[in-house]
């Protein structure tokens, strides 16, 4: 048995800036840059009281929960440092003696199964109704009315209310994971490789698919009326197609339309993980742009769903006949009709939970903002995200001046967004790179050995080709189309190939037009290589720097199926 703590590499210090260790524990543990979720320099606000990561208790969110409540031994804590301005996660090894492994081991197996088997049930009969009563109860407050000691007793129920939400995070994501991976072991043990796998775990029925089939309704009746079409033909400004929409003949229901789809669907962010982006339901520009795009292409969201259904039943087929034992046949049916009833778990979770929850959290905090605007406190609502949680709470309710040190954080920001984060600091063991389970969703272990590799042979860093995971099979040449800001991502245009650090679900949009997509971040069960999989794009993960080698209007390859992007022209 190899030694699990045993070092592998160490990383202490940047010459760029200095990094302040609490102790000799803390550099012993090793911590990633969580670009899968915060791939920008973060919000103060939002480290102090959004995160998922150990808050010393104060929210009773964080993964700690998930770790005491299965019982299994794949983790202590969940923990979070800000390192030159952006986030950094470790994950606290389990402290558990020999004799208690293997009994905790025996309940996590005894467990798991029953959880995947009845989630769904309990998903839609007792969280949902949960999930939305809070997010109702979230905004549903006289913000403008109020005094700001009863406006902060709100915001402590807000916390409350996101903690409880969490607390069900927790519970999907552990039996998702128990059921993809009993059918992937058995998929594997079937001979399927990750790509066969990965067309089968695909959603049948989601919000995502609402949201686009919503999106597509509009896009059907501008195409329904002659004046509509022709003003979204005419010009590629969404802001003129919002000015001018009410004024055209018929114009009046495809406003209603959008204004429902606001209300239903608009509580996400560009980037879901942060409170400083508006949400689609404050601005929907992108609802406008994803339309108009559709009117331009004559995207078929018929036509999409059904090759996306086609794709996952010819895979299962496939999958099918590489079993003659009918008994293993029928063992592996158990498990993949497990893993694909409960594959809306990952977009509906992300619906309620981390779009819809924080987007409500960011709204209300825009009013807490403007009620301390009415007071004096800040000079703008959105300078609330500037201030922690015990500064908001403090400069409410008493004397304590937070102006200056809202304008000295937003440099802090501005400064950190020049500087590209490193891939981890601390320490590498063998426990942390290839035993404790979810970094795969980062790209690890691959990513730490392309590192790795590039120091130990001093390899020059090649500027034409990037070898990163496979995410979606297929090989696509085009040209690039670089977004580093979610305000970018309506200049894309039909055809193009999206580089990104990460996509997150408000992205899916985008899926309909490009030809194949290429991200810093992620690994195969990443959200850009399952959604690319269900759109049948071409998608390379985890390459760590498409971002900073590739610019738009490069001309590049992309081979989804080997997992390498070359820059062609």
């Amino acid at each position: 048995m190899s030694d699990t703590s045993k070092v592998l590499a160490t990383k202490f210090t940047d010459d760029r800036f200095p990094i302040e260790w609490k102790d000799e524990a803390e550099k012993s543990l090793m911590w990633f840059y969580d670009d899968l979720h915060c791939p920008n320099p973060i919000s103060p606000l939002y480290f102090d009281i959004g995160g998922w990561w150990d808050t010393e208790g104060r929210w009773g969110a964080d993964c700690s929960y998930m770790y005491q409540r299965f019982g299994a031994p794949i983790g202590k804590a969940w923990i979070a440092k800000k390192i030159g301005g952006y986030v950094y996660s470790a994950v606290v090894p389990p402290e558990m003696d020999a004799d208690k492994i293997g009994p905790m081991f025996d309940y996590y197996t005894k467990v798991m199964p029953i959880y995947a088997d009845t989630f769904m049930d309990r998903w839609n009969k007792e969280y949902v109704p949960r999930l939305k009563y809070m997010q109702n109860a979230i905004l549903d407050f006289d913000f403008e009315h109020k005094s700001l000691p009863e406006i902060m007793i709100h915001m402590e129920d807000i916390l409350d209310m996101k903690c409880e939400a969490f607390r069900i995070h927790w519970i999907i994501n552990l039996a998702q994971f128990q059921a993809s991976t009993d059918f992937t072991n058995a998929a594997k043990a079937a001979g399927a490789d990750d790509v066969l796998i990965g067309k089968i775990n695909v959603s049948p029925a989601d919000r995502n698919w609402d949201s686009l089939k919503a999106l597509w309704e509009m896009k059907e009746e501008v195409c329904r009326v002659p004046a509509l079409k022709e003003l979204f033909l005419s010009t590629t400004d969404n802001a003129v197609i919002m000015e001018k929409v009410s004024g055209v003949p018929g114009g009046e229901k495809f406003l209603s339309m959008m204004e429902a789809y606001r209300e239903e669907y608009g509580f996400k962010a560009m980037y879901t993980h942060e409170f400083i982006y508006k949400t689609w339901y404050e601005d929907p520009t992108p609802a406008y742009e994803a339309v108009r795009a559709y009117v331009c292409s004559g995207y078929d969201y018929n036509e999409e769903y059904s090759a996306c259904m086609k794709s996952q039943q010819e895979a299962i087929a496939e999958l099918y006949a590489k079993v003659s034992d009918p008994e293993e046949l029928a063992k592996l049916k158990h498990y993949l009709e497990l893993s694909v009833k409960m594959a809306p778990i990952t977009p509906d979770h992300h619906f309620y939970i981390d779009q819809g929850i924080y987007s409500h959290m960011r709204v209300a905090f825009v009013r807490i903002g403007e009620a301390m605007v009415r007071a004096g406190i800040l000079d703008g609502a959105e300078d609330i995200f500037m201030l922690k949680y015990d500064e908001i709470r403090s400069a409410c309710c008493g004397d304590y001046p937070v102006k200056e040190r809202v304008q000295t954080r937003r440099a802090e920001m501005e400064e950190a967004r020049k500087r590209p984060p490193q891939e981890w600091y601390g320490t590498a063991t063998e426990w942390q790179v290839y035993n404790e389970p979810y970094k795969s969703l980062w790209g690890y272990p691959q990513k730490f050995e392309a590192e790795q590799q590039e120091k130990e042979t001093k390899a020059e860093i090649s500027k034409t080709v990037l070898k990163g995971i496979p995410g979606c099979p297929g090989c696509q040449e085009g040209m690039a189309h670089l977004v580093s800001d979610p305000s970018e991502l309506d200049t894309v245009k039909e055809g193009e190939i999206l580089v990104c650090k990460m996509t997150n679900p408000a992205w899916v949009v985008s899926f309909s037009k490009i030809s194949a997509l290429v991200t810093d971040t992620g690994g195969a069960l990443s959200h850009p290589a399952v959604v690319a999989r269900e759109f049948g794009v071409p998608c390379v993960v985890g390459t760590r720097r498409a971002t900073q080698l590739i610019k738009t209007g490069d001309k590049i390859r992309v081979d989804g199926s080997k997992g390498v992007v070359e820059v062609i022209g």
